[in-house]
């Protein structure tokens, strides 16, 4: 395999929007990243992250010297929390304002980098707030430079445009996307990522999955977006067991990562439809459930629902996991049948009953997924049309 042809201690830039430094190693590339910060006249920057992730992996100790050695100050907010709140954005975006900052450093996985994003396009427009930027009630087109050192096999928002981020007031969780906030730069470096949970690696990694699911299978897709998405999926049934046993394991690592960066670029290209549609009412009803679960548990319904008229693409893309399938439309039960196993085969033995959802609740997810500012917009490109009713047989057939 092409595979052990690698050297993964080699690190190599991937440029897509983003320049990617990637590979072993690859956080040491920010002194380079600061230099060029410096060189661009920046001296403050204000610096996102969760409670502890970046000090555990020494991502932070490696940061700071390199601000520090090119006289760039910091402020460190380290206040981010799963699925991360307009508050959070709010009051970071104060802090960075009074603190004149003029960059924005993420150190973390999506939750980290969405907020990050969110700040920057806020220091950019500073009459605007982020409920407003995220009720879609104006379109920026500038941002304050972003970085991504990014801490999770999963998001790919180290490369895109997107970013999310909730209003638990009326419990939307929306998505935006803008060319202002792609990374300037960002950091994928699998050495970052050993001392990921077994529970996160697993749901990271269904994450990147997904991505492809729904980015080969729009009805805005592209050739680039399928040939990532069968790479992807090929990527992740080989290299996750070997993470979930190994966690330590590089090379492993380094593939699940590769395989959530080229994830990360096909859905830039080919968008998302249903699956990111209807987790995200899920995670803004209930905040803690984490969204690689979310989507884990929609999946199999989603295939099922979407194959009739996307079998073809899903037989090619699956193969690795779902062999000898032909893409006709009587496979759809199938289909449903196998993604299941496979995605309790790696641990994830839920449905949404078992995580308190019920029959009683599926109204309020079915309207919350058309209310929701954004995610119509995702609706509108799935492959078969969205309707009450396609959303409803989703959210039942996962419970």
């Amino acid at each position: 395999m092409w595979e052990n042809k690698i050297d993964i201690n080699q690190v190599v830039e991937i440029r897509a929007k983003t320049t990617a430094f990637f590979g072993v190693g690859a956080i040491n590339k920010m002194a380079d990243v600061a230099a060029n910060l410096s060189g661009r006249g920046i001296t403050k920057v204000i610096v996102m992250t969760g409670k502890s992730s970046h000090i555990k992996t020494g991502a932070w100790d490696v940061t700071k010297k390199a601000l520090e050695d090119n006289g760039i100050k910091y402020l460190l907010y380290s206040k981010v929390t799963p699925n991360p709140t307009v508050d959070h954005v709010d009051e970071a975006t104060a802090e960075a304002k009074a603190f004149s900052a003029e960059a924005v450093i993420a150190i973390g996985g999506g939750s980290p980098i969405d907020a990050a994003k969110s700040v920057a396009i806020l220091l950019a427009y500073p009459e605007k707030n982020a409920t407003e930027l995220y009720e879609l009630s104006f379109v920026p087109e500038k941002a304050a430079p972003v970085i991504a050192i990014n801490l999770t096999h999963g998001t790919g928002t180290e490369v895109d445009r997107f970013a999310v981020v909730s209003i638990p007031s009326k419990e939307y969780k929306p998505a935006i996307a803008y060319d202002c906030i792609y990374p300037l730069f960002a950091i994928d470096d699998p050495a970052l990522m050993t001392k990921l949970p077994a529970e996160q690696t697993i749901y990271v990694s269904v994450d990147a999955i997904n991505h492809v699911v729904e980015a080969s299978t729009t009805v805005v897709t592209n050739p680039l977006a399928i040939l990532l998405a069968k790479e992807t999926i090929r990527l992740v049934a080989k290299y996750l067991p070997i993470a979930i046993k190994e966690p330590e394991n590089l090379t492993a690592r380094y593939y699940l990562l590769y395989a959530s960066l080229i994830a990360g670029t096909s859905f830039d290209n080919g968008l998302l439809h249903y699956t990111h549609a209807l987790e995200h009412p899920l995670s803004a009803v209930r905040p803690d459930l984490a969204h690689g679960l979310g989507l884990a548990m929609l999946l199999p319904a989603v295939v099922k629902e979407i194959y009739p008229a996307s079998g073809e693409v899903l037989a090619e893309i699956f193969e690795p996991i779902l062999p000898d399938f032909k893409g006709t439309a009587d496979e759809a039960d199938k289909a449903y049948t196998g993604l299941r196993n496979w995605i309790e085969s790696v641990g994830i033995k839920s449905h949404l009953r078992d995580e308190g959802f019920d029959d009683s609740v599926v109204d309020k997810l079915v309207n919350l997924a058309f209310e929701t500012p954004s995610l119509d917009g995702l609706l509108a490109i799935a492959p078969v049309k969205a309707t009450k009713e396609s959303v409803r047989n989703i959210y039942v057939n996962s419970l």
